[in-house]
């Protein structure tokens, strides 16, 4: 499997925008204070930097940063374990989970 492309930066795609619903939710349900999608951006090394797609920040506080994707590469796995060694942020990967799956979004924390 491919992505489709890479959107501008600042545009949704259609996996993101449907989390970025999801989220919302969960903002009014009182669970999540604030979130915004590609808030901040993690330098790894030199030239090698990070954008996540939300950085959220939990109702007790606690910042994380969630990473949204409908199909795992290798190299995307790869920068968000190594921001997550580098980072006192909870790093988070979201995958949408198939509707025949019961639908819904699966995460791994690292």
């Amino acid at each position: 499997m491919y992505a489709k492309g890479r959107m501008k930066a600042g545009e949704m795609n259609g996996t993101e925008q449907a989390y970025h619903e999801h989220l919302t939710q969960r903002q009014h349900a009182g669970e999540i204070a604030w979130f915004k999608f590609e808030a901040m951006t993690f330098k790894l090394a030199d030239d090698t930097r990070y954008t996540p797609d939300f950085m959220v920040m939990l109702a007790d506080g606690q910042l994380q940063a969630h990473e949204v994707k409908g199909y795992w590469t290798d190299d995307a796995k790869v920068k968000t374990k190594v921001a997550a060694s580098l980072f006192p942020v909870e790093f988070i990967a979201i995958k949408k989970k198939a509707k025949k799956d019961g639908g819904g979004w699966e995460k791994e924390v690292f």
